[in-house]
């Protein structure tokens, strides 16, 4: 096949990419043109002629990046023949690569296709996005170079609550109304939709019309909610700072006997309470647990502090800040890392700050209880002048055996009292 010259010169100068980023760049600029030469010639003409070629380098390759295209969603059974027939159909091509595990050469689910004209490319994606090979749609977007765009959150829609039957194709035609479409995605498992997606435009504009226009419609009989994305850190941030003004409290061992009238009898006296509920099994009996919904943050602080502890019929009583799911996730991911950070520095033992320890506690009842977890290479309960402290330290072996202690001691009745659980601090 005849190559022309200035597809020669970029081919000779380009690698392929690693397949480790799904919108990776598709072909990185290669390093021979930086070699030196040791008789090179340094005349004015020189250097002039080489600043050209420099810059010719350049724009054959900026002009062939831009007819790139990442091709997702594919069936294992994809092989790069077959893609090559079926994009060839639209215009010239000039490679295509099916990213692969590096040991086993299986297949990761996508793909990338440079076309020699950039028209061909746009006609691909106009025509091809969502086709269906080997019984699977598959996603086309524009192979995405800058990691930036990505992700700094410009123009980035995250919708939630969507019906199980929304597909990538519906979500594309729904949003794409707003403008252009980068990518487009429904976060998805082995059963099928998770229920929420993501949406790329290409300016922020086009994604505040999509926000305004969407959010609380009704798609498929789910009201959806449309807003912009938030990185893990902002959204870490965000639940931190809620969690500063909390006004839901959670309460715990209070036995079989209580309901939603004796717990709200009970709390009420911190203020207005806006709801409460004993948690139930399908026979009406309670679980043990359930919730307290203040109207300020303030009744709900002071029933956290007056009430944690206290004796409710025989039963002493964990209350704390009633926590999402999510937000739990996020805790113990953060303390698994400084777990796992502390490892690293080259600690030998992970430490436990136990407080509000019964007085009758020492440090053998307190490694019999924890024990169960791991191994644990010291015990200590703090005391003055013979009498415990009301706290001690506990170091394990293990940043897991740590983590799992902490996850089910936490609140735990040791004694008399719930036990209160924390990383200790390295100074």
């Amino acid at each position: 096949m005849r190559v022309l010259p200035e597809l020669e010169l970029y081919l000779n100068s380009t690698s392929w990419p690693l397949c480790g980023d799904p919108e990776a760049p598709t072909l990185e600029l290669g390093q021979s043109c930086g070699l030196v030469s040791p008789h090179r010639d340094c005349s004015k003409s020189s250097r002039e002629q080489a600043h050209s070629g420099k810059d010719e380098e350049m724009n054959v390759e900026a002009k062939y990046r831009m007819a790139s295209l990442y091709v997702g969603d594919l069936h294992a059974d994809v092989t790069e023949d077959l893609l090559f027939r079926k994009f060839s159909t639209v215009g010239p091509v000039l490679s295509i690569r099916i990213c692969r595990d590096q040991v086993t050469r299986r297949s990761l689910g996508y793909a990338y296709v440079n076309f020699l004209h950039l028209a061909d490319a746009q006609k691909a994606l106009d025509t091809m996005n969502f086709d269906i090979i080997k019984g699977q749609s598959i996603r086309l977007m524009w192979s995405q170079r800058d990691a930036y765009l990505r992700r700094s959150g410009i123009g980035n829609v995250f919708i939630k609550n969507l019906d199980k039957s929304i597909d990538n194709k519906t979500l594309y035609e729904h949003f794409s109304a707003f403008g252009k479409i980068l990518s487009s995605k429904v976060m998805s498992d082995d059963q099928g939709s998770k229920g929420y997606a993501f949406v790329h435009f290409q300016n922020q504009s086009a994604a505040d019309r999509a926000i305004e226009e969407m959010n609380g419609k009704l798609l498929q009989g789910c009201k959806v909610f449309v807003g912009r994305f938030k990185s893990r850190k902002d959204r870490e941030a965000e639940l931190r700072s809620k969690a500063s003004e909390f006004t839901n409290v959670y309460i715990k061992n209070f036995g079989g006997d209580m309901d939603d009238e004796r717990l709200k009898d009970v709390f009420s006296k911190y203020g207005k309470t806006l709801s409460v509920k004993v948690m139930t099994d399908s026979s009406g009996k309670s679980k043990g647990f359930g919730f307290v919904s203040f109207d300020s943050h303030e009744a709900a602080k002071k029933a956290v502090e007056e009430m944690n502890g206290r004796d409710i019929n025989g039963q002493l009583i964990f209350v704390a800040r009633a926590q999402k799911k999510v937000e739990r996730q996020a805790e113990l991911k953060q303390m698994f890392e400084q777990l796992k950070n502390e490892r690293i520095r080259g600690c030998q033992v992970v430490k436990l700050y136990v407080k509000n320890l019964d007085d009758t506690v020492d440090d053998e009842k307190l490694r019999n209880e924890f024990s169960s977890f791991g191994s644990i290479s010291r015990v200590k309960v703090m005391q003055e002048e013979g009498q415990s402290k009301g706290f001690g330290l506990i170091c394990f072996s293990s940043p897991e055996d740590a983590l799992k202690a902490m996850t089910e001691m936490n609140g735990r009745i040791l004694g008399s009292k719930p036990l209160s659980i924390a990383l200790a601090q390295r100074h």
